[in-house]
């Protein structure tokens, strides 16, 4: 099954709001991974509610759920927690962000622009390649994640926020601190243990290999009653 064919498969021949067998909450699995779902709420370079977040909730696939939780586990002995912002995204999310894209901005982006792209022009992030018309997360294997501290509940320096779009989020950037880098690697090799491998464009994207669907993009939407029977 080509990409193409696994989006029009869910779209045209799956139950209506279901996702295939196989996929879990992450709540489910482990409650104690925190969980802060960006595309859910209005804190995101668009500012608003993502098409297809109906809930914020972190659905993946199975193995990969599970695999977070065996990342959980070892961090918490050493005093974190893993930190989620986006898990499986929907198709129609990341049609929304490319339509986003090609829109100008408007004198109420200024803020977000500062937040999340202050040195590339938006009719730049396609081109550039930090928005795409295909994400990883449309298969249910890929995570956005950070680390936090048990004791203090904020979120580990990483040099950049989270959908930074900018080469200092590259995971071996040279532009951060000592203290930046050294908190990239602590999750990385937490997650690279369990089988995840960072996307070297940014230091908060994990894909779970091998993936349980690699060729296929879903497009249910993200709710816990679409992965329950």
């Amino acid at each position: 099954m080509t990409a193409v064919a696994g989006v029009l498969a869910v779209l045209a021949g799956g139950p209506s709001g279901a996702a295939p067998p196989g996929f879990a909450a992450l709540r489910e699995v482990d409650p104690t991974v925190r969980q802060d779902m960006r595309y859910a709420g209005a804190h995101n370079f668009t500012g608003a509610v993502v098409d297809g977040y109906e809930e914020p909730a972190c659905l993946l696939a199975r193995p990969a759920a599970e695999a977070l939780r065996r990342a959980q586990r070892g961090l918490l002995r050493q005093g974190y927690s893993l930190r989620v912002y986006d898990c499986y995204r929907p198709q129609r999310a990341v049609d929304r962000f490319v339509r986003w894209a090609r829109q100008a901005d408007g004198p109420g982006d200024r803020g977000r622009k500062a937040e999340f792209y202050p040195r590339v022009e938006r009719d730049r992030l396609i081109p550039e390649g930090y928005i795409a018309e295909k994400s990883g997360h449309s298969r249910g294997s890929t995570v956005d994640v950070t680390l936090q501290g048990l004791a203090s509940g904020r979120e580990l320096d990483m040099g950049t926020p989270f959908d930074f779009f900018d080469p200092l989020s590259h995971t071996d950037a040279a532009g951060v601190t000592d203290a930046a880098r050294a908190n990239r690697r602590l999750l990385e090799g937490a997650l690279a243990e369990e089988g995840f491998v960072n996307l070297p464009e940014e230091w908060w994207h994990f894909t779970y290999r091998p993936e349980a669907f690699p060729d296929s993009y879903f497009d249910f939407p993200v709710a816990v009653a679409s992965v329950r029977p």
